[in-house]
């Protein structure tokens, strides 16, 4: 067996950035992926500033394309346009080539990244934690970090519980040449027809990402607006080159983080934004987090710092949600007004939180209304 300081499972954001601030800590530590990078994984992939302060001083950012312009829809009708005059609002990324860089990154800083490996059971005792892998080996460490999912061992291992599951379903669509350059530097988002979904269009040069996202339980209605929305732009006739889904998990308050030697973190964790279901830069900030105390050996602490750096952004999250829920229309309305805007430009571009923004005058008493 080889012992390490630091363990984690998964090499998403999350994963990866623990790797890279454990190794820079100086800890021993070795990444686990079932997969091979540069592999696919079903995301938008629209970077909000906040994802991009969190990793620009390790990887440069491979940004398919960088958008400035939004035109949003409520269920394909009322559409308006914005476009920020001072620099784009997101920069959208393929999660191939994002996270394989990510995997560089924490290479070149020390850690070890195993690939095409999973983990199938975990189990603790005094001395550390032990992995059985599924090619037979076992792994021991110090400590274990868990960033490979809510589905994955770590989560279950330490008894995550989860109050917000929602179907993400998208298409990967390759579009011609004459197509381009009417989605360059332009997204859409559609509220969408079921309670609490929306849709949204990002393009990355020659292909267009398209997805829906839709409370777990309504599979049939979330496929049909999907299509709906493929439809709408006159893609239909297009084959995709990837076709998949996957559930997005949000974690029940108090639910726990860790248990004795093994932490959680990002998706594994149920840590990403309610209402958007935006997950990256929740990745990238608890993953980094965990690695951080995981390196110091301070695991009594690390519940505490998610809480301190994330929690107060996961509540306002779950107030946004219930509200966009029975009223989507007033979402989009505000959204449609400058100073709704200018918050929402100004949340995508990392300069501030909805947390902060709740706590305005004027959003206060809309969401006191509308609730």
């Amino acid at each position: 067996m080889t012992a390490w300081d630091v363990a984690i499972i998964g090499g998403g954001p999350a994963g990866l950035s623990a790797a890279y601030e454990a190794a820079q800590a100086g800890a021993r530590t070795l990444v686990i992926e079932k997969a091979v990078h540069p592999r696919y994984k079903t995301c938008g992939g629209g970077l909000i500033g906040t994802s991009i302060d969190q990793v620009e001083g390790r990887i440069t950012i491979p940004a398919a394309d960088r958008t400035a312009t939004m035109a949003v829809t409520l269920d394909g009708r009322r559409e308006f346009v914005r476009t920020s005059v001072d620099g784009p609002v997101l920069a959208l990324v393929r999660r191939t080539e994002f996270d394989d860089r990510l995997r560089a990154a924490a290479a070149d800083a020390g850690a070890q990244v195993r690939q095409g490996v999973g983990v199938r059971g975990i189990e603790q005792d005094t001395d550390g934690v032990r992995l059985r892998l599924a090619d037979g080996e076992e792994v021991t460490a110090r400590t274990v970090i868990g960033a490979d999912g809510s589905s994955g061992v770590t989560a279950r291992h330490v008894g995550v519980e989860y109050s917000q599951v929602d179907l993400g379903l998208e298409v990967e669509l390759p579009i011609p040449a004459n197509l381009r350059p009417q989605w360059r530097g332009r997204v859409l988002l559609d509220w969408g027809p079921i309670p609490g979904s929306y849709g949204w269009v990002f393009p990355k040069d020659d292909t267009l990402t398209v997805g829906v996202i839709a409370a777990r339980g309504s599979g049939d209605r979330t496929r049909t607006y999907l299509k709906a929305l493929v439809d709408r732009f006159g893609l239909g006739g297009i084959t995709p080159v990837e076709d998949s889904g996957h559930l997005t998990r949000v974690r029940a308050p108090d639910s726990p983080l860790r248990r004795d030697r093994v932490i959680v973190a990002g998706d594994a964790a149920g840590l990403l934004e309610p209402w958007t279901r935006e997950g990256i830069s929740f990745a990238t900030r608890s993953g980094a987090i965990a690695g951080r105390h995981a390196g110091s050996g301070d695991l009594d602490g690390y519940e505490t710092a998610i809480e301190a750096a994330l929690g107060a952004e996961m509540r306002a999250g779950r107030r946004l949600m219930a509200t966009f829920t029975k009223r989507p229309w007033a979402f989009h309305a505000v959204l449609a007004s400058p100073p709704g805007w200018r918050m929402f430009r100004r949340w995508c571009r990392g300069e501030t939180t909805f947390d902060a923004l709740i706590e305005k005058l004027p959003v206060k008493v809309a969401l006191a209304l509308l609730s």
